[in-house]
């Protein structure tokens, strides 16, 4: 949500200009070029600390360079990573993890148990769900070097996932000189354990980032799948060049000056796929989740009857045409949790986001509502959120609303989406932003659910119901239970709204002919990912 960063497409570049770009990435480095993978990614890397930010280009740089004690899979199943075998106590209360033998960071010292302690209490004093499941725990002690043990207060089926949770924050592991750094202060020394060394001295932000092959790094034997198994780098050199315009990035790959464009614009794709010798591939399946947030401190979405009015008014699909436009890059899916994940369900949804307008006035007339506009919030320079709000506005108005879009720039919208001021003073009643999916898998990990009021997201929700679900949700042990919460939750949001999900969209990367191994993940990874020479 805070990390939408997706470069825009500004102008259809000329010639030159694109000649101009294919310089600058020609000059990419003196190695063999079979060696240096050369890839254009979402955003420029200005920021390198993983737990600082929820900034996706961060996250992916931790990916490159710090490794995690587990991770996803490809069957969305958290597996050890770093951790060699783990225990849990027949009580639930205790787990007690033994790393990997022959763990290294970048400077060849041994990774240790003080290590990950250090790094997981960083990391849960940024992160939701770090919060939530630090809540659980009475103690974590390292009794050796490889081992560790957390103890809890009472029993949690998070501890695992969120020691897997693949996307930011993500929980990566770092030396403990560095891991003590306060929380809330950035890191200034940039050493992980993970695949790959992150170059500091030749990075340049606005231009490139650069990282080269770890050789202490010790796979697992297992093959990769997604975020976990074997992390074999197969070239010696990864290049981040930053490209902004995503014309002269395509001109680019087409002249092979780059291999790989993460993100290329949903417009160019016809472009690229025109190139026969150019692959497409879908690497995030799980996909993005469009989201629109109400402002539940003033009117009109003060009134839990206006807020179903909305859900009633709005349906998924004009948003996903208006915005990605090629249904093969979208899907309608009622399921908050995420078409696909294992709590997908359509419980409460049945009759909502079908644009049912008579139903919407009808609610508006039982709430009383009088005209007050909504102050609609519209981002203008991200092209996948550009189209939203004006969807948003029509499907409004046709359901009974009175709306006032007011149109800026993401960061202002950014800025002023924080503030509690009435909606004639500054303030605002509805915003879209998107989420990628790999963030809001569970009640407890996907902010919008947080219904504390103050203590909640922007847009300040107050729900006893729905944190009493959420915390019932964080104790259960078992998948079955955590489905069946899961469900609960989603019938009492769709009864009073929180937010309004407005459908899955897919962005798929793109690569030269001579590239292979690419793996599907939540985050773009470059491991197993081989160069042949052209």
């Amino acid at each position: 949500m805070s990390s939408v960063k997706l470069s825009r497409r500004t102008v259809v570049a000329g010639a030159a200009a694109a000649a101009g770009a294919l310089s600058a990435t020609s000059q990419a480095s003196a190695q063999g070029a079979a060696n240096v993978l050369r890839v254009v990614m979402h955003s420029d890397l200005r920021i390198v600390d993983p737990i600082w930010t929820t900034a996706y280009i961060v996250r992916n740089h931790g990916y490159m360079i710090y490794d995690t004690l587990f991770a996803m899979d490809a069957q969305g199943q958290i597996k050890p990573q770093m951790v060699d075998t783990f225990t849990e106590s027949a009580d639930k209360l205790t787990y007690s993890f033994t790393l990997r033998d022959g763990l290294l960071w970048h400077d060849n010292k041994p990774v240790t148990a003080e290590d990950c302690v250090a790094s997981i209490k960083r990391w849960s004093a940024r992160d939701p769900l770090g919060q939530t499941v630090m809540g659980f725990v009475a103690e974590m002690t390292a009794k050796d070097a490889r081992t560790f043990e957390i103890k809890l207060k009472e029993p949690t089926g998070l501890l695992i996932f969120a020691l897997g949770k693949p996307s930011s924050n993500v929980p990566f592991m770092m030396p403990k000189r560095v891991a003590d750094t306060d929380p809330n202060t950035q890191i200034s020394e940039f050493i992980g354990s993970g695949p790959f060394v992150f170059q500091r001295d030749e990075w340049r932000p606005g231009d490139k980032a650069v990282y080269t092959k770890f050789a202490g790094y010790k796979p697992r034997p297992e093959p990769a799948s997604s975020l976990a198994g074997g992390k074999v780098v197969k070239v010696d050199r990864v290049e981040w060049r930053v490209i902004t315009d995503q014309q002269q990035a395509v001109n680019a790959l087409l002249a092979g000056e780059v291999d790989i464009i993460e993100a290329p614009s949903h417009d160019l794709l016809p472009l690229i796929k025109a190139d026969r010798s150019i692959k497409i591939f879908n690497w995030n399946p799980l996909g993005n989740q469009y989201t629109m947030r109400f402002n539940h401190t003033t009117a009109p979405f003060n009134s839990q009857k206006v807020r179903q009015a909305a859900l009633y008014a709005l349906n998924q699909e004009d948003f996903l045409k208006a915005t990605i436009g090629d249904a093969e890059y979208y899907k309608v899916c009622k399921a908050m949790f995420v078409c696909g994940s294992p709590l997908e369900t359509l419980a409460g949804m049945e009759d909502k986001l079908e644009s049912n307008f008579a139903k919407s006035k009808q609610l508006l007339q039982e709430a009383g509502y009088k005209g007050e506009p909504v102050v609609l919030l519209h981002s203008t320079d991200l092209q996948v959120l550009t189209n939203l709000a004006p969807v948003a506005k029509e499907l409004l108005q046709k359901g009974g609303f009175t709306v006032d879009m007011q149109s800026m720039d993401w960061q202002t919208v950014v800025a002023r989406r924080v503030k509690r001021d009435p909606p004639t003073q500054g303030g605002w009643s509805a915003m879209l932003t998107s989420w990628v999916s790999a963030d809001i898998l569970n009640p407890v990990m996907a902010g919008f659910f947080n219904s504390s009021g103050d203590k909640a997201a922007f847009g300040w929700p107050t729900d006893p119901e729905i944190e009493a679900l959420r915390a019932r949700f964080a104790r259960a042990s078992t998948a079955a239970e955590q489905k069946q919460i899961a469900e609960a939750v989603q019938r009492r949001v769709a009864e009073n709204p929180t937010h309004v999900h407005l459908g899955q969209w897919y962005l798929p990367g793109a690569t030269r002919p001579n590239i292979s191994g690419w793996l599907a993940a939540p985050a773009p990874v470059f491991w197993n990912i081989e160069k042949a020479r052209a």
